[in-house]
């Protein structure tokens, strides 16, 4: 199985760190998140990772340079030029991944300690196009899902905006987790160019495809994307 891991973004709620570095290279006692999240990875037997790069890209390219990478098959892909977001970044790094086996995407400032073979498993035993990490926990903004897990529209709470592809009666708040386990199928029904994000695609997609939801609710997750984050993430990985 193959990954990809997001690191191209700004990081713009991690500054001043991110004025002159990226995001994926803050240091959680003394490990990027970058390295946490490839041995992440690793320790569920995944070692072809394609990393997509933006924001101070040569300092993740010297970083992956070190020694304890070597047990490891890295690809770059480069968007320098622009960065694409979720859905664009994935869709250029599509060369990668194998046409018939499902891979994992994941965000890089999240540390987690979600057991991911119980996702593949679920994923790879259905017939889903894409399984999303969820839980219940706190957050701006939500997928919406049905009694089975089925998701069926998304709410920004701060703003009041709602996407619903499919109403129900049961229509539960869980917010996302940034892992997600999916079908190399998925690239043939993605007609978006340029940038753009993975939640339009998986709105778009859930109105005639099985987009669904993992809930993990209870396992660690952390978006070290603040800079108080850091020091909350240190209490729990060491």
């Amino acid at each position: 199985m193959k990954a990809m891991i997001l690191a191209a973004g700004l990081g713009t709620r991690l500054k001043p760190f991110t004025d002159h570095h990226p995001k994926a290279l803050a240091l959680v006692n003394g490990k990027t998140l970058l390295e946490r999240n490839l041995f992440y990875l690793n320790q569920y037997g995944i070692k072809d990772v394609i990393i997509n790069v933006h924001h101070f890209a040569d300092q993740i390219e010297e970083h992956l340079k070190q020694e304890q990478y070597r047990v490891l098959n890295i690809t770059l892909s480069d968007e320098r030029n622009e960065v694409l977001e979720t859905g664009g970044g994935l869709k250029k790094a599509s060369w990668f991944f194998d046409s018939s086996e499902s891979f994992v995407l994941m965000n890089a400032d999240i540390l987690t300690n979600l057991d991911l073979n119980r996702v593949i498993s679920l994923h790879q035993n259905s017939n889903a196009l894409a399984t999303l990490a969820v839980s219940k926990r706190i957050s701006s903004r939500y997928f919406l899902f049905d009694e089975g897990m089925q998701l069926r529209g998304w709410r920004n709470q701060k703003t009041g905006e709602e996407r619903i592809t499919t109403t129900t009666s049961v229509m539960e708040e869980y917010a996302f987790s940034g892992i997600h386990v999916i079908q190399p199928s998925i690239f043939k029904y993605i007609h978006q160019e340029g940038k753009f994000s993975m939640v339009d695609v998986y709105l778009e997609l859930a109105k005639t495809h099985l987009i669904q939801g993992y809930d993990h609710t209870g396992s660690i997750l952390l978006d070290v994307g603040k800079p108080e984050s850091i020091s909350i993430a240190e209490t729990y990985f060491k």
